[in-house]
């Protein structure tokens, strides 16, 4: 009897547990849609960007960092959807939590065909501001032409996944 009953136990912990990470880990969107609100970063050279300078895009907006192993796993996804949806009007914008030196050596290692911002101080604060909630690292949210963020996602994602999001926004 008591052996069934830790069986029991157990069995409801792991259906929690497989519940509460299905919801962690899903692919749908977190929370409301929401407005990106307005900020500027510096590029590797120093040279400041406003977001709004990729307005009238689909933003795919990722927060990563070099030491990060699932960061370095997604930028060939990221680099390909730059390379085959730019001219239909997707912009991948990377945000690095990092050291700039650190950021540009891997970003000419790995070919990174993308803007990319610097934000090592300030980047975690922002992507709290843009719903992630989580501290995730990757985090990416993606944004319509019109500039809501209509699809947020703590963890590393594939060339599938945002497809599956921006398509139906693409010419």
């Amino acid at each position: 009897m008591k052996q069934a009953v830790i069986i029991i136990l157990v069995a409801i912990l792991a259906l929690v547990s497989g519940v509460l990470a299905k919801n962690f880990l899903s692919v749908g969107t977190i929370g409301e849609p929401m407005a990106l609100p307005t900020f500027s970063l510096p590029d590797l050279a120093g040279k400041q960007h406003s977001i709004e300078e990729w307005q009238g895009k689909m933003r795919v907006i990722n927060f990563w960092g070099t030491w990060c192993p699932p960061c370095r796993k997604e930028v060939p996804e990221f680099i390909a959807l730059q390379q085959d949806y730019s001219a239909r009007g997707l912009v991948v914008i990377g945000i690095a939590i990092d050291d700039a030196q650190a950021v540009a050596e891997y970003s000419a290692e790995a070919k990174i065909n993308y803007p990319l911002l610097m934000a090592p101080d300030e980047g975690i604060a922002l992507s709290h501001q843009l719903g992630n909630d989580f501290d995730a690292v990757p985090f990416t949210v993606i944004v319509d032409q019109q500039g809501t963020i209509i699809y947020r996602h703590p963890g590393a994602l594939s060339k599938e996944q945002v497809l599956a999001v921006v398509s139906p926004f693409l010419p």
